[in-house]
């Protein structure tokens, strides 16, 4: 649905976007992260065809962002984080008006406006103006008149951005339902939280250069390394002696838990656990030790500012 290929964006002897390489499925959220200044805007700016890519191309929906640009506005719902709302309008004014600039007829415009509407939860407030609605209502107002042409593509920039967290909450749970086989979504935040939830796929840029990018899954072993676990223990008990079996790695060693590694998890943990219940350890529990997106992200960039200093 998206797909971007060694895409660059130069403003005179400042390079901002350099050879980006994405791909987004039907179906798919990628979230984008980076620091400001990061290039995030400028690409989607880009895939608007706002902007004009140096090098490169970009498609969105089948449509060339250079040579077919008018197809791809058309394609193409956007989120800003300064949505531009007008405040004296209602919110029935204020999508009529969008559904007029898309060209909608009369009946698909008013047919779209009430789902939307009952979507979002805002028919109550659907006459008042848009001036008095709270930040989590105008966010979702803004989100309805993104999606008020059914476009296949959605480009939602920091959709969250300064809101408090309960409008916050009502936002990513709109966003993660409009997830469909018809549509892809990219979402550039910094809410590192909100890409972990929502997004199937993570790309880090930096730079204007992306530094990594794939499932979280992927992410998690390739920057942190293969995963841990932990055993811990209902009181303290002396492991110093424990030997644990082929392909378990201990790392960390205490009187009431053991940090391990484990190179065929479904096979080595339960003979770990086989020799513990042997020497009569008193286990509590097994689990994995959760690893965040917060760890890869800060990893990367570390990585990233240090490869720089060399």
């Amino acid at each position: 649905m998206i797909h971007i290929e060694n895409l660059s964006k130069k403003f005179n002897d400042f390079l901002a976007v350099d050879n980006v390489t994405l791909d987004v499925k039907p179906g798919q959220i990628l979230a984008l992260l980076g620091q400001n200044g990061a290039g995030k805007t400028t690409t989607i700016r880009m895939l608007t065809g706002l902007l004009r890519p140096t090098q490169g191309r970009a498609e969105v929906a089948g449509y060339d962002v250079e040579k077919e640009s008018t197809q791809v506005r058309a394609s193409v719902g956007v989120l800003t984080e300064h949505h531009g709302l007008y405040l004296r309008m209602t919110a029935v004014e204020y999508l009529d008006f969008f559904g007029k600039v898309y060209r909608l007829s009369d009946d698909a415009r008013m047919k779209r406006i009430n789902h939307l509407l009952e979507y979002f939860g805002l028919v109550e407030a659907s006459h008042r103006r848009i001036g008095e609605y709270s930040k989590g209502m105008k966010q979702k107002l803004a989100l309805a008149r993104s999606l008020i042409h059914e476009p296949p593509a959605l480009l939602l920039d920091e959709p969250t951005s300064a809101m408090d967290p309960e409008s916050a909450r009502l936002v990513r749970d709109e966003i993660a339902s409009l997830r469909s086989s018809q549509r892809a979504i990219v979402i550039c935040t910094h809410n590192l939280a909100e890409a972990e939830a929502l997004a199937d796929q993570i790309a880090i840029i930096y730079r204007g250069r992306i530094l990594i990018r794939g499932k979280l899954a992927e992410l998690k072993e390739r920057v942190l390394g293969p995963a841990e676990y932990e055993v811990s223990f209902s009181k303290k008990w002396d492991n110093k002696s424990l030997k644990p079996p082929a392909g378990v790695e201990i790392v960390a060693r205490g009187s009431r838990s053991i940090r391990f590694r484990s190179e065929q998890p479904q096979k080595n943990n339960p003979l770990l656990l086989k020799i513990l219940s042997m020497k009569e350890a008193p286990v509590l529990t097994l689990q994995e030790v959760p690893r965040s997106l917060e760890q890869v992200y800060l990893k990367t960039m570390s990585d990233a500012g240090g490869a720089l200093l060399q």
